[in-house]
């Protein structure tokens, strides 16, 4: 796996806070399956019933994930975690953003299902070592929103050239396509897991993620027992 860090000032403001990383290789990303497709879909008839009844913060994950942007010093009510903001599409009946992306529709799926953001990212496209930090005045990228995203004091993930994502949006460059073969996935675990369950959490998504996409996938849980990985 490439090294990948977590520096300790998110920790002093979540202590709890932890990061699931997986690295998959020799994958084959495609049309999603129809089976796959058939259940995604039924989930989110059933995310859309709730939600018909129920507030966004009916889900815990939603809550929990506010409180995290709120221990940084960051409003959530203006900056949204990127799973509060499928929940949102879902409940105004938008449905998922559309993808033909086999991986991209299952990252969408494992992000609602364990109410957590979640990032996937082009490993072809970063370059050395990959650092999960609070944002500096100079952290700026182009979004997958179309938009600048700037990220002092944000949650932020960079690498030797730059911020590349967090758990709102992720860049342009460091975006998945049909021809990505290695991949980098972050979950943005919810810090009120527990360190086994963190494991076997992360363990699982990278074994399904596998079955659709086949090649090989290395995991790992960054925590305050362990910072980095090499």
């Amino acid at each position: 796996m490439i090294e990948i860090s977590l520096h300790p000032d998110l920790q002093e403001y979540v202590p709890s806070f932890k990061i699931g990383c997986l690295q998959y290789e020799s994958i084959a990303i495609d049309t999603p399956p129809k089976e796959l497709k058939g259940r995604i879909e039924l989930f989110q008839k059933t995310v859309e019933l709730d939600l018909s009844e129920q507030p966004i913060t009916y889900y815990e994950g939603v809550k929990e994930w506010r409180q995290v942007f709120k221990q940084i010093g960051v409003d959530p009510t203006r900056y949204r975690p990127s799973h509060e903001a499928l929940f949102r599409r879902l409940k105004q009946g938008k449905g998922f953003p559309s993808s033909d992306s086999s991986a991209i529709m299952l990252n969408n799926f494992f992000s609602l299902y364990y109410q957590m953001p979640i990032g996937l990212y082009d490993l072809e496209q970063l370059q050395g070592s990959v650092e999960i930090r609070t944002g500096e005045e100079t952290d700026e990228y182009e979004g997958l929103n179309g938009r600048m995203n700037h990220m002092k004091g944000k949650i932020t993930n960079v690498d030797q050239n730059g911020a590349f994502g967090s758990p709102m949006v992720d860049s342009k460059r460091s975006g998945v396509s049909s021809n990505t073969k290695q991949i980098l996935q972050l979950l943005y675990l919810r810090p009120s897991l527990s360190e086994d369950d963190t494991r076997t959490l992360t363990n699982n998504i990278g074994e399904m993620f596998q079955q659709v996409h086949g090649g090989h996938v290395e995991t790992a849980v960054l925590s305050k027992q362990r910072p980095r990985i090499k």
